[in-house]
């Protein structure tokens, strides 16, 4: 793999730190609904080559809040968090569909990232993308009522999969947004009598879009 699509700081390292990265690391590829990570162990870096994965954090509930998604050609830092101090998260890493990681070893990374300034300057610029990830998806769960922030999932959803017609399920939908699945199906219906979609098993057809977004926007 080339780690310049990961690393575009990449030729500012010195060939032997480019070895102590890509020498030890390995490829793996794992299916939906794995999980990555989840703070009992340090990982290591992970480079994400196709697919996508999650970051959630449980409520004392039980129920999941996503806090970032990773998509390919990302870094998530999170699995590392060992290695950096200032990463003191609480965080389950789990694939949204099957993936394609590179991994890089946590003493590996540690090692270079301590002896050179632009690996550190940019995984700081990445912890801070993060950062401001999170701070938006908390924001939107303390400020915005729950069918606006449906509506925006769905509309996020559908950038993703370039489709209006949306294969995700009320569960997922309600995983996602840390609720429970009933408030999601009574919130979808109220979207499909309003026309704004339509709903079979397992399947959300987007019929405006305009009207989401407007939602999004009040």
């Amino acid at each position: 793999m080339d780690f310049r699509d990961h690393f575009p700081m990449w030729d500012k390292l010195t060939a032997a730190q480019q070895q102590r990265l890509s020498g030890p690391s390995f490829s793996r590829t794992v299916g939906k609904g794995t999980i990555l990570h989840d703070g009992s162990e340090c990982t290591g870096l992970l480079l994400i080559r196709s697919g996508r994965i999650r970051g959630y954090i449980l409520s004392p509930e039980g129920r999941e809040i996503t806090i970032y998604r990773l998509f390919e050609r990302d870094i998530c830092m999170v699995s590392a968090s060992c290695i950096m101090n200032s990463l003191q998260f609480d965080i389950t890493i789990e694939t949204e569909t099957e993936a394609e990681l590179c991994v890089i070893p946590p003493d590996a990374f540690r090692d270079v990232m301590q002896a050179s300034a632009p690996l550190a300057n940019y995984m700081n610029e990445i912890m801070g993308a993060r950062l401001s990830e999170a701070m938006w998806r908390i924001e939107q769960i303390l400020w915005k009522s729950m069918d606006k922030r449906i509506a925006a999932l769905l509309l996020e959803e559908s950038v993703i999969e370039e489709s209006t017609t949306l294969h995700i399920t009320h569960e997922t939908i309600a995983n996602h947004l840390g609720t429970h699945r009933e408030v999601v199906t009574r919130l979808m219906r109220y979207f499909q009598s309003d026309g704004l979609l339509r709903l079979s098993r397992g399947t959300v057809e987007l019929l405006d879009e305009k009207k989401l977004r407007e939602l999004c926007d009040q």
